[in-house]
């Protein structure tokens, strides 16, 4: 639970490095260097989980399902193709948030309506993949509606920024990354899965960067604690302390835990960049993170009993 909680506060404070970063980077250039650090960063964690292992297999055996379940796969078990789809969606992901910070510059703010891709996940798996949901995720969207109006809509809908509308559908991508993760990542490992999608996302974030000409190392060397927080802490620190904590605490409790990334961006954002908001804004940030909590609540028994027999609720 320690690794999620410092999870959760590495990824919650990566909000102000991203805002810290606009200060001299354009987006597509800083989500380049730090998605490469990122992927770089990943390379010794692979090689000491590799170490030890037993080599694999050269027979397999007839009765091993895992084994053929895998071969027959075909492009799904290829952790560079699956990385591959993946990083596109979490290309797209990253780039308009980054834009939505640039044009926010608002920690907190985004750390917040970036959270309801927690929401959003449940409801774009009933959708699109025809996935059962229960009561209480209907319950969580109308709470976290309530609370993104209080935070974004203060005087009407002209209210509403460019820059929340960007964050708003930033929160959409992130959640169908996580259903294209969890759709086609189930036959690759997952620290290859995440080393191939960071790449993809540096690959074309540094394609990007050099078509508009934003590509300025001396930016990047005024943002570089930024730029090493937002890749090796974010991506290479979290992500291993995150794989860490979930091989001992169950998905369910993970994700709560985890969901306080919000609310660390709120805190991060009145540290390091002294941003305040309105009584009317923290309500509307407490009815949001409200809302994620309330999305993450266990399906009723006889669905517990269908995990058990196997079946996908």
């Amino acid at each position: 639970m320690l690794c999620l909680l410092l999870t959760a506060l590495i990824w919650g404070f990566a909000f102000v490095s991203q805002v810290q970063g606009m200060d001299s980077m354009t987006p597509l250039f800083f989500n380049a260097v730090r998605f490469t650090l990122g992927a770089i960063s990943l390379l010794p964690v692979i090689a000491i989980t590799r170490r030890g292992r037993e080599p694999a297999k050269t027979d397999t055996d007839p009765a091993d399902t895992t084994a053929n379940d895998r071969k027959g796969a075909g492009w799904r078990s290829n952790p560079a193709i699956v990385g591959m789809i993946c990083g596109a969606f979490l290309f797209t992901a990253s780039t308009l948030q980054q834009y939505g910070i640039l044009y926010g510059r608002s920690a907190g703010r985004a750390g917040f309506i970036t959270a309801l891709y927690i929401v959003l996940v449940p409801i774009l798996a009933f959708v699109f993949l025809r996935r059962r949901i229960n009561a209480m995720v209907g319950v969580a969207v109308v709470i976290s509606v309530v609370g993104f109006y209080l935070l974004c809509i203060t005087d009407g809908f002209g209210s509403l920024t460019l820059a929340d509308l960007l964050l708003l559908f930033t929160a959409f991508l992130f959640a169908a990354h996580i259903l294209v993760i969890d759709e086609f990542g189930r036959a690759v490992d997952a620290l290859m899965l995440s080393l191939a999608q960071f790449a993809t996302t540096a690959v074309l974030s540094w394609i990007g960067s050099a078509i508009e000409g934003s590509v300025d190392w001396q930016g990047a060397a005024s943002a570089w604690i930024p730029i090493l927080y937002a890749g090796i802490g974010s991506v290479g620190v979290a992500y291993t302390l995150q794989a860490v904590g979930q091989q001992w605490v169950p998905p369910t409790r993970a994700s709560l835990i985890m969901s306080l990334e919000s609310f660390f961006s709120v805190v991060g954002g009145a540290l390091f960049l002294g941003e305040m908001m309105t009584p009317r804004g923290y309500l509307g940030c407490a009815l949001i993170f409200a809302g994620t909590l309330l999305a993450q609540v266990p399906a009723k028994l006889p669905n517990f009993r269908e995990r058990k027999a196997g079946k996908r609720p």
